[in-house]
This record gives C-alpha cells, structure tokens and sequence, in this order.
C-alpha cells in the first residue's frame, strides 16, 4: 500500500484496527441521542409563524407580536340552508355557542353576531360565526386547542340540522401538523422496505443489506435527536424530520454502498479482508469524503439567504450528512472487518454465491462506446433535450403555499371553504401596521383615518377596514379586505396600491410614526425580493466552493468547471419539470393534487442547493474511478469507459435507491412534498444516465487530456493520491464486458 494515506483512508484502517471501539462506540451514541429525544430532557426548539416572515412584512408582524396584538384566532361557523339568522332556532344555536365557548377553558374574548360587537353574518343570513381567541402566545395556543374543539363537537352533535365547524390559526396548525406527521410516517413505511430490498438485490445477501441500512437508518434517527442541541440557538421548522429522513436515507445508503462495493471487488480480485478494506478506505472512501463535503458545501450556502426557514434546512441537512459520512467512514469499516466473509450470508434464494470481480456493465460499455464515437452528435442530442426541458423554467411562478394546498377532506379546511364562500371579504386582506407615541391621537390618527379613508375609495378594497390599538396605543394594526386570493395577480396589485401609494400619501407621511405592511401578498412578496437579493450571493458561494474542492481533488481547472455546467444543466431540467407538472397541471391526476399556479416559493433555492450537492455525489464516485485509471497509464479515452462502464452497477443501484426515496415524497399530501419529490427523483434519474451514460464521456472525449489541464501557477496543488497500490504493481483488470 502507498506509504502516504489520505485523511479517508487513515479513519479507515483506525475503524478497521478498533472494530470494538467505534462499533460500540457508535452505538453508545445512538442510544444516548435517541434517549435525549425520548425523555424530553431537551426539547427541540421549532420556529414561530412570525420567525418565518420575511422583510417588511416580518417586521410589522414582530412589531404585531411585541403588541400582543396577534392573537390566536378561531371561529366556529354555523351554517343552515333552511333558515337564517333572526329565526329564533338558529339565534339560539348562535348563543348557545358563544356561551359554551366562553365557560370552555383557555377560551376568551368571545364575540357574537348577535351582541353586534364581533362575529359575523353571511348577506344571505344562512351563514353565521362567532369568533374568539385561545388563551396563551402561538405555541402555547395550539397546546390550549383542544377544549375549544371538544366544545364544537358538542354544539355539532347537538344541533344535526345546522352546519357546525371551527376555523383558525391554532386548528390549521394542528391540521398541517396532524397530516406531516402522517405523511412523514407514509415516507417511512414505504422507503425504508423499498430501500432494504434494493440493497439486497443489488448486494446479493441480507446481511450485506442490512449493513448500509441500519447504518443510514440509525444515522436518521440520532440526526433527528441530535438537532434539538443547534435548535436551542436556532430553532427549525416543523418540516425538518422529513427533510432528515429524505435526505438521510439517501445518502446514508449511497455512501455505504460505494464503499462496500468497492471492498468487494477488492476482495474478489485476491486481497484479504483487511486489505480490501484498506483499498476501499483508500479510494471509496476519499470519494465519500469530498462527496460528503461538496454536499455540506451546497447545503451550507442556504445560511446566507439570513431566512429563518432557510437556516433551520441547512441545520438540518448539513447534520444529518455530516453523521452520515462519519457513519461511512469511521463505522462501516470496523463493521465489514468484524462481519468478514459472514457478510455474505442470507444470500438471494435459488442463486450461487456472487463474484465481486469488478466487472464493466455490458450496456453501458456499449453505450459509453458509441457516445465516444459521435462525441459532438451525441452533446448535441442530450445537451439540446435538458435545455429543451430547462426552458419552461423561465416562466416559472413562485406561490407562498398554505392551508389552501391541505386535503380538501380534512374537516377543518371543509370549514374553512365554506367561510370563504360566506364571506368572501374575509378571505384576503393587506394588513398595515402603525407604531407611535400615541397612535390615537394628533397627526398619527389623522394619518390612519386618512389611510381608511383613502382605502374604502379604492376598487382594489371590498369591505370596511377595520382598526385596532394596543393597550398601550402605540400600535395601531389596520387590517384592508382586498381583491384577491392568495397571492394571484389580484392579491399582488391590491398590495402595489396599498404599499405603494395609499400608505405613502396618507400614514406614512407622519413624523415619527413607523409604517410597516403584511398579509399575505406582501409576506409572498418580500420572500420572493429576498430570494432575488441573496440567490446570486448563494449561487456564487456553492459554485466557488464546489469549485475550489474538486480543483484541490482532481488537479485540473477544467474538470471542476464542466461537473458545474453539467450540475446546472440537470438543475435546469428538473426545475423546468416541475414547472409542467405542477404549474401547468400536467401531473395533477397522476400524482393526485390541484395546480396552484406555481411553485412553492421556497423550494427552488432549496433544490438548487441540494440538487448540486447530490449530483455531484456521482460526479465525484466517477471522476475518482476514471482519475484512478488515468493516473495508472490508461489513456483518457479508456479511463472514461473503464470508470463509467465499471462503475455502473454501484452508481445505478445508488440513484435507484435515491429515485425511489424520492419518488416516494410525490406521493404525500402536501404539495411541497411533492414538488420536492419530483424534482429530487428528476435531477438524479437524469444525472444518473444522461449526464452519466452521455455528455460526462462525449465531452471528456472532446477534451482528451485537456480535461487534466492544470496551469503551472497552480502547481503546487498535493497531488490527488487517488491509487490503492504500489507504483510497482499492475492495475486490477476489470473482466470482459457483461450484462
């Protein structure tokens, strides 16, 4: 073996050397994480609805929230097509409710239609709600939900002939809440057997399986507890455990499997146990770790958006593939040299015990053979088809998503439909928050009052606005009911007018007052003007980073350059996939959900960073096979076909477990899973075979041995030490082409 040992290959032979040691102690803290999660002695911090505003409209929310001026509102609906309010039934229906409320625990200031002071009555007056408030700040108010749905329940139950639901702040929570669990729990059931039974097809035995599984797995697992220590600083979304296991599983098991399939090979082709292992730790191993960290690198870049959401995936993220490369590196060994030759038990019925000898896919050597060949037609066919599928992407719409993208048969979303339908102008409003001395008085209420003024004579407004102060009186929140849904053209032009013209001429004029503006449409736009500021900022912090790693990796100026380009394309193509299938609703049978016109807003910074880091992860596991060849005297042109075709069993079984992890998440109830889903399994299928099997080869033909062009001033790069044996020894052959 080479005297010199790369950082992979000396935590390699030390796992090898302390089986005990860094097999019990991975256990140890595994079992320490999940009994930190389990006992709840330190619980994971997750964000605020206010932590995940944007911009303006996040600080006139904070400055809402400071005010006690963000209550957790709910309703309870009471509908009845036969009779309307004023009918003696249906005004005792509605005082029943209000006083079932207000004696309800946790439950106050209760409002009745009735009592004229709150509440509201629908124009047909077969519509009615009462309104009130649940006792405590945001995440308190979700523990203190349940009374408050208890008493509904029963003012339902007593009253069959009328239409009885609650809406709100707390039970959609509780909703969104209720159906991630479910869904994160569907993710589960469903990759985590599909996962094992790829493995185990593509391993040949249940043990060697069950070695990356319960690796990836247990790394899953200890990441979810162990995130609760960073939440204390930062706290996460409510998203992140999904996010975990997506990613987690994914890689976990790619990681694991480059490398025992490379102690394999090593093993079949005559080596002992322990230098297989050394072998595999030498070259697999250092794969996995600039893997691993251009992965870090890309997900790394969503801390600088600043944008709590953002951060909270980072943490996330970055963890659990920090856990899972230690996983690979400094456990898998100790574990293959404690299992030896036992790994291969519970081999595939009705078959002969496996030869590992490295031998070259037969198609991809045909297909790898002929793209070099017709090296130009063959860029131009799959380089004019990603860009063919990129295009749509630049009309890609990005929409905030909320309760509106929930199952339309969870009962609270029922309710809030109909409340909508009832009451229109409660649908969509612009709230405009005003801070002063005294905001009741003076210049400050002249300003508001010429505010609502202005308002109510504007058409983009359809229905009083309403006004309401702080004990204080230094806070004034004036809530606008606009044209609209959402975030549609209509929302956004009601906000223009508000934003930009009433405000300005009216409030904002006042000295010493602070004017901020929310809702929904403004918190859609200020999110979208942050992502237009800081995606260039985090564009160019992955792209110089990933650059700089694969420099230092591969010596060359020109491999880094093209594994970008090559990335970006394969980023383009799953983005302008999405945009057809979610935002033109080509998809919405298929995968079982409505349009809303776009995408969700965060996601395409999210899947650009995690689209670059994954896609590299085959990138890198093939350049570092194709430079081992190179590097040993193989012509470029040979080490192409020797890498990619003698790499295709590992790489193909790898995206296969990623594409169906993935696909997986199409199937949830939420559309952002499946958007996230969809994109993910997009941009891995193709760079597993077009980027891969097509423009990888065709363009490392065209380039010959520029593509290790490296400029003398940068000479004194180390070199990469990609070989596994002595300068005196001959390359392991790979065996004749088969399928």
């Amino acid at each position: 073996m080479n005297a010199k040992q790369n950082i992979a290959s000396k935590v390699g032979n030390w796992s090898a050397s302390h089986r005990k040691t860094a097999i019990l102690g991975w256990i140890v803290f595994v079992v320490l994480a999940l009994g930190l999660m389990a006992s709840g002695s330190l619980k994971k911090e997750t964000l605020s609805s206010v932590d995940q505003i944007s911009g303006q409209a996040g600080e006139a929310e904070r400055i809402l929230d400071d005010a006690h001026l963000r209550p957790t509102e709910e309703i309870v609906l009471i509908q009845n097509n036969d009779v309307s309010v004023g009918d003696p039934a249906f005004d005792s229906v509605i005082d029943e409710s209000a006083q079932a409320l207000a004696a309800t625990p946790h439950v106050n200031h209760v409002l009745s239609p009735l009592d004229g002071e709150g509440g509201g009555i629908s124009e047909d007056g077969h519509s009615a709600f009462v309104e009130f408030q649940i006792a405590g700040h945001e995440k308190e108010a979700e523990e203190n939900l349940d009374p408050s749905i208890a008493t509904v329940d029963r003012i339902k139950h007593g009253n069959p002939e009328y239409t009885v639901g609650q809406f709100g702040g707390a039970s959609a929570n509780a909703a969104i809440e209720e159906t991630l669990q479910g869904d994160i729990g569907k993710a589960g059931m469903l990759s985590l057997p599909v996962t094992l039974l790829i493995l185990f097809v593509a391993l040949g035995a249940m043990v060697a399986a069950s070695v990356p599984f319960v690796l990836a797995l247990t790394s899953v697992l200890a990441t979810m507890a162990m995130v609760a220590i960073p939440s204390q600083v930062y706290a996460l979304g409510g998203n992140t455990d999904a996010l975990i296991l997506l990613i987690g599983l994914a890689v976990g098991v790619d990681y694991s499997l480059f490398y025992m399939r490379r102690q394999r090979e090593e093993r079949a082709a005559g080596r002992d146990n322990r230098e297989a292992l050394e072998v595999a730790a030498a070259t697999s191993g250092r794969a996995v770790m600039i893997s691993g960290l251009t992965v870090i690198i890309a997900m790394a870049g969503m801390f600088i958006t600043g944008d709590a959401t953002f951060i909270s995936f980072a943490i996330a993220t970055v963890s659990v593939v920090v856990v899972s490369m230690f996983a690979t590196l400094a456990v898998l060994p100790a574990v293959l040299a404690w299992l030896g030759d036992r790994v291969e038990k519970g081999r595939v019925p009705f078959t002969k015990r496996r030869s590992h000898v490295a031998r070259e896919s037969r198609v991809w050597s045909k297909v790898v053979s002929g793209v070099m060949r017709r090296p130009i037609a063959s860029i131009a066919v799959a380089g004019g088809l990603l860009v063919a599928l990129a295009i749509p992407a630049l009309h890609m719409n990005v929409v905030q998503s909320g309760p509106d993208e929930l199952s339309r048969d969870i009962p609270v979303m029922k309710t809030y439909d109909r409340y909508t339908a009832a009451f229109p102008s409660k649908g969509n409003a612009v709230t405009v928050v005003v801070k002063a001395d005294d905001v009741r008085s003076g210049e400050t209420a002249a300003g508001i009052e010429s505010l609502v003024a202005q308002a109510e004579e504007s058409d983009v407004v359809v229905g009083d606005s309403e006004v309401t102060y702080s004990q204080n009186s230094t806070v004034a929140k004036v809530t606008i009911p606009t044209q609209g849904e959402a975030t549609d053209e209509q929302s956004m032009a009601a906000l223009d007018e508000i934003r930009g013209e009433i405000v300005p001429s009216t409030v904002g004029e006042v000295e010493g007052a602070t004017v901020r503006v929310s809702g929904g449409a403004a918190q859609s736009s200020d999110f979208a003007d942050l992502l237009s500021e800081r995606m260039p900022l985090v564009f160019a912090f992955v792209l110089g980073l990933a650059f700089l790693l694969m420099l230092v990796t591969f010596r060359s100026i020109v491999i880094p350059i093209k594994a970008i380009v090559l990335n970006l394309l394969s980023v383009g193509a799953a983005y302008g996939v999405l945009v057809l299938v979610f935002q033109e609703g080509l998809g919405e049978k298929l995968l079982g959900f409505e349009s809303n016109g776009g995408i969700t807003n965060w996601l395409p910074l999210f899947l650009f960073v995690i689209l670059f880091g994954l896609s590299m992860d085959y990138h890198v596991f093939i350049l570092t096979r194709v430079r081992e060849a190179y590097d040993r005297g193989m012509s470029t042109e040979d080490a192409v076909r020797k890498g990619i075709a003698g790499s295709a069993g590992t790489v193909t079984s790898a995206a296969i477990v990623m594409v169906m992890v993935f696909s997986v998440f199409a199937t949830l109830s939420f559309i952002d899973f499946k958007e996230m889903g969809v994109g993910l399994a997009v941009a891995i299928l193709i760079d597993a075979t077009i980027i891969r099997g097509v423009l990888l080869p065709a363009t490392m033909k065209l380039l010959g041995d520029w593509n290790w062009y490296l400029p003398s001033w940068l000479s004194w790069l180390p070199q990469p030490g990609h070989e596994s044996v002595d300068a005196d020894e001959a390359p392991l052959q790979a065996e004749p082409a088969r399928a």
